[in-house]
């Protein structure tokens, strides 16, 4: 994952001047969605710094290239979605948040969220304005002109915001180590048609007192309740249930099947008896994968110099000093130091060096679930994943004795779901800002576009999961655009709103006066592969 931050708020209004971009095109069915430009001559989408083009992107400057990134999100989703009514994002370029090894990349959200509008298809729950509209039918007075706010970080890649790692223009997904601005839009777009609650993750309170549309379809696996049934505390309870918290919408849950690939990263204590069970683990994205079999030994804690490269004797970041009790058996290192000095990959070297057959790389942050182990190295022929602080407490307990353990991968359990192939939404302990629950669990294989950090083996203009999930809020398909879903509808490629069949055969009026049909727009649902 990049090291890099995404944040996940509704923008505040923005007071800029406006310059109305060409909509993306309206096809068969599909959205018009607008950008809006708010920025100020000479500035975000209105700089004139001279560009290349690049990867697709025919921009001459670099305000062009942003806006023609930008246009092509907005094309990619308004060919997968349908509404009769435009969809206009009010869009920025800003300085925000950053330093030299780390920046806030960009946020989108909802300018507005309703209830109880004339077409709402479930009472007393809250919409992102822009469903409002589909699902109404119509611009209603109340929804405003602007359905969805976003501002994005113009300095990124400078020496002082994440130094090195500029936004990536083009269209082609060719990105390197840059940060590629059309796959951060889609999925900050992704937000603002919905994807997101408006709970108070730390109170457990609804805002405005009224369950969200994605609230509805969030379940806690512990009670067996979706979170409109469960109390404010009950909620707030949940909020941390690590990986015990799912989407339990039928299109999401129906996606996942076919797009998570099997295997989940488990840790199994085999002995002692007192601790036996599975762990919870992060995977790595180095060194062999972990198997069905698995992998078992013993596990001794590795010892190392304190030094410059780490202050710790447990930190596996100089050569092992202990490596003639370390070969043929699991290394347990600790996380740290995070200078930047000591990567996870210079662990598992260390480890291997010395004769490890496995690395287990205990946190040293509290928190829940572990995180995946980054980093490259085809050096490392060695297994490692990475276990949190409290559970690498437990293991260094055992080890006197004689704690033995086995890494492997669950294949019965798809990557990034529970048991019964739910996909997991990202329930941490403590609550990540901006990060937990509307997103996917970062365990999730392959990568999804909803998870809380961009990932950079993310597939050309795919939105995998993301689309079923915003079907299940009420995106539902509509091709001719009538206020009625393509599944229910008997007449799918002529307007036929109050499903007129005079003689009561199925087919609606409509379709049996004209014959013609219109192709579906947009290609099926990409998922992402290996």
């Amino acid at each position: 994952m990049k090291p890099t931050a995404l944040t996940r708020v509704l923008p505040a209004a923005i007071a800029a001047v406006f310059l109305v971009l060409a909509p993306a095109a309206l096809l068969a069915g599909g959205a018009k969605i607008t950008i809006v430009n708010g920025n100020a001559p000479g500035v975000g989408f209105n700089d004139t710094t001279p560009a290349a083009p690049v990867g697709g992107n025919t921009g001459t400057t670099v305000g062009a290239q942003r806006l023609i990134a930008f246009q092509r999100a907005a094309t990619i989703w308004g060919s997968l979605l349908d509404s009769p009514v435009e969809i206009r994002i009010q869009a920025t370029f800003s300085a925000l948040d950053c330093n030299a090894v780390s920046a806030v990349l960009g946020s989108a959200g909802p300018a507005l969220v309703v209830s109880d509008f004339p077409g709402a298809r479930v009472s007393g729950t809250l919409y992102p304005v822009a469903l409002a509209g589909k699902q109404a039918g119509t611009r209603d007075p109340r929804f405003g002109t602007t359905d969805i706010r976003a501002n994005f970080n113009m300095n990124l890649g400078t020496a002082n915001c994440l130094a090195g790692v500029p936004w990536y223009y083009g269209l082609d997904n060719n990105h390197g180590a840059a940060v590629d601005l059309v796959h951060v839009l889609l999925h900050e777009f992704g937000h603002g048609l919905g994807f997101l609650t408006l709970v108070d993750l730390s109170s457990g309170l609804e805002s405005m007192a009224l369950p969200d549309i994605f609230e509805r379809n969030i379940l806690d696996i512990n009670s067996g309740k979706t979170w409109p049934e469960l109390s404010p505390a009950d909620r707030a309870v949940s909020v941390l249930n690590t990986r015990h918290v799912v989407w339990n919408g039928s299109r999401g849950r129906a996606a996942a099947l076919t797009t998570l690939s099997p295997g989940t990263p488990v840790l199994t204590v085999n002995s002692p008896g007192n601790i036996a069970g599975d762990y919870l683990a992060g995977a790595a994205s180095f060194g062999p994968h972990l198997t069905n079999s698995g992998l078992s030994g013993q596990v001794v804690l590795a010892t190392d110099a304190a030094d410059t490269l780490g202050p710790s004797t447990t930190d596996g970041c100089s050569p092992l000093t202990n490596a003639s009790a370390i070969a043929g058996k699991i290394a347990l290192v600790d996380r740290g130091p995070t200078n930047g000095n000591c990567t996870f990959v210079l662990k598992a070297r260390n480890c291997q060096n010395a004769g490890a057959i496995a690395v287990l790389v205990a946190d040293n942050v509290a928190g829940s679930p572990p995180s995946d182990l980054g980093g490259a190295d085809d050096s490392v022929t060695i297994p490692a994943i990475r276990i949190t602080l409290a559970d690498g407490a437990t293991l260094r307990a055992g080890i006197a004795a004689g704690l033995n353990v086995t890494l492997r991968l669950n294949t019965a359990v798809l990557a990034g779901a529970d048991a019964t192939g739910r996909p997991l939404l990202n329930s941490t302990n403590p609550i990540i800002s901006g990060s937990s629950i509307s997103h996917w669990d970062t365990i999730a294989f392959p990568n999804l576009l909803m998870e809380p950090n961009i990932n950079g083996d993310l597939p050309l203009d795919s939105v995998d999961l993301t689309l079923p999930v915003l079907q299940d809020i009420g995106w539902f398909p509509d091709l001719d655009l009538d206020g009625v879903p393509d599944d229910q509808d008997n007449c799918k490629n002529v307007a036929n709103p109050d499903q007129a069949d005079v003689n009561h055969n199925g087919i609606g009026d409509p379709c049996e006066r004209f014959k013609t049909k219109s192709p579906r727009h947009g290609a099926p649902r990409g998922v992402k592969t290996h």
